[in-house]
């Protein structure tokens, strides 16, 4: 169930019928242009971004979430966790406001929708009680196509892109569901969509950083070396788990909430990643951004450089097992100055 300013949504009395095909886009728009969604989204755009640093994972503790990984953080062992580089992906926070127990997700597509709530609630929910009040922020994804909304008017049955369908996916979902959620962050398609120097749409942001002892979301960016622990493995993960039948319509099990340490959890690929990166490795970087993204006009300056890593690795490393031996995950665990140690 979804709430909006402490009221059921849609409300009981509402004409709307979400029993058709268009369910989650109509519920989508819908709640998009509530007045309190369009004031929250307004005064999220004028917050300054958090730039994450080494530093900053020097002096709190930090967790942080690649694409289709997700965290469940218990706020005495963790200050801020965050995800960033979401161009068409969603970041997911949903916080246990009694517990503030902050379970965050770097959602990429709408295959991963169900089963990754399902994941990201496992630890969030006190007692297997679904009657928490669970406060629910969306950051990322921006009209990477023309949405022709009028008002709520268009035709939304048979939406394009990739932010659209993954958003309404997410609301749709939250809505069916038996927990109480209340939105309070929806800063995604036309609430984050600005233009660049050449015209085109791209995100205002790409990532957020949630508080967790608060609760309070801001803009966030991260730099490479606070991204970790282990971050091109993950990065491999992320490419290789699309192959792995036992990560189908699932979010990457990366972060143990209990002994506050990453468990990073095997993945395995085959010999026909290896030589599709292999191909993919010949190609010039403008070639890259347009057979390898789904905004190849909005990625950051790195992208093609991350990519590349990712497929050296792969050719270095071509049989899974030297990553994983025996398919056991990769433990890491926080030192007194918060960097990470394999353990």
């Amino acid at each position: 169930m979804i709430y909006v300013d402490g009221v059921l949504f849609p409300e009981e009395n509402s004409s709307s019928s979400f029993s058709s095909s268009s369910q989650g886009s109509s519920l989508l728009v819908n709640v998009m242009t509530h007045p309190v969604i369009i004031s929250a989204s307004e005064s999220f755009k004028n917050l300054e971004e958090q730039r994450v640093t080494e530093s900053s994972t020097e002096e709190d503790r930090y967790v942080y979430i690649f694409q289709r990984e997700y965290a469940v953080v218990n706020p005495a062992l963790v200050d801020f966790v965050g995800m960033d580089e979401a161009t068409t992906c969603v970041g997911l926070v949903i916080r246990n406001r009694r517990s503030g127990v902050t379970s965050i997700a770097h959602m990429d597509s709408p295959k991963v929708v169900d089963l990754g709530i399902s994941q990201m609630l496992s630890l969030v929910l006190e007692d297997d009680s679904d009657a928490s009040d669970l406060d629910v922020h969306m950051v990322g994804g921006y009209e990477d196509v023309d949405i022709k909304n009028g008002g709520g008017g268009g035709d939304y049955a048979k939406p394009e892109g990739y932010s659209f369908p993954l958003c309404c996916k997410l609301v749709e979902t939250l809505h069916k569901r038996r927990e109480n959620f209340h939105i309070q962050t929806l800063f995604v398609l036309g609430h984050n969509t600005k233009l660049d120097a050449q015209g085109n749409t791209c995100p205002i942001f790409n990532g957020c950083l949630v508080n967790t002892s608060t609760g309070a979301i801001h803009p966030a960016s991260f730099n490479r070396s606070s991204r970790c622990p282990d971050d091109l493995v993950r990065r491999v993960r992320v490419s290789a788990s699309f192959e792995d039948p036992s990560w189908r319509g699932k979010l990457l099990d990366t972060y143990d909430a209990k002994t506050d340490r990453f468990i990073i959890a095997p993945c395995c690929w085959t010999m026909r990643l290896v030589e599709y990166v292999w191909e993919l490795n010949q190609l010039p970087d403008e070639l890259i951004l347009v057979n390898c993204s789904t905004s190849p006009s909005a990625e950051g300056p790195d992208f093609v450089d991350n990519e590349r890593r990712i497929w050296k690795y792969l050719l270095k490393y071509p049989e899974w097992s030297k990553t994983f031996p025996k398919r056991q995950p990769r433990v890491f665990e926080r030192t007194a100055n918060g960097s990470w140690k394999i353990y």
